[in-house]
């Protein structure tokens, strides 16, 4: 496996995206957890969240940290916590390996998770597109606007996007 180096500057974005073990689709049956979670975690960091789409077995989000060195405590404190007060009847039934075990770990969680830092407001437009199309891309959805565990209707308020950006359900009519 890749050991990939994490960049720590501030000022800067970060597009994270954080899966649970085995894709368990856990997230949606616990979406008040996982909102407690991001509670506990923003009580102790400053950060903000710019954009999320919660998906049943995976997030993704960009947020924008204070202190950059704080995002993986961040991103720790938000599973720590949810695996802390996830019911094990969402998942006892996984298998995990015995170096996971013996490290102590849950099957919530996937260990590592994904980052990368956004350089500039092209980058950022990139990943929030991304973020936001992920829904129908995953076929949970069949337009953006219909998932509601996702950031899109606030970028909508804020004139962003049309309440319609990439709604291939409507009928077009070419004539």
């Amino acid at each position: 496996m890749a050991n990939y180096k994490h960049v720590f500057e501030d000022g800067y974005s970060y597009f994270i995206t954080i899966v649970t073990h085995m894709r368990n689709p856990i997230l949606i049956q616990n979406i008040e957890l996982l909102r407690e979670s991001f509670r506990v975690s923003k009580l102790k960091y400053n950060y903000n969240i710019d954009a999320i789409v919660i998906m049943p077995d995976h997030l993704h989000m960009i947020i924008t940290p204070q202190c950059a060195k704080e995002y993986p405590h961040i991103v720790r404190t938000i599973k720590q916590h949810f695996s802390k007060y996830c019911d094990p009847k969402y998942y006892a039934h996984l298998q995990q390996s015995h170096s996971r075990r013996k490290e102590g770990y849950l099957p919530v969680w996937q260990k590592k998770y994904y980052e990368h830092t956004l350089r500039d407001a092209k980058d950022f437009k990139l990943h929030l597109d991304y973020i936001h199309f992920n829904p129908v891309k995953h076929n949970v959805a069949d337009s953006v606007g219909d998932w509601e565990y996702s950031s899109f209707q606030k970028y909508v308020d804020l004139g962003e996007y049309h309440s319609r950006w990439c709604d291939f359900s409507a009928d077009v009519d070419f004539e």
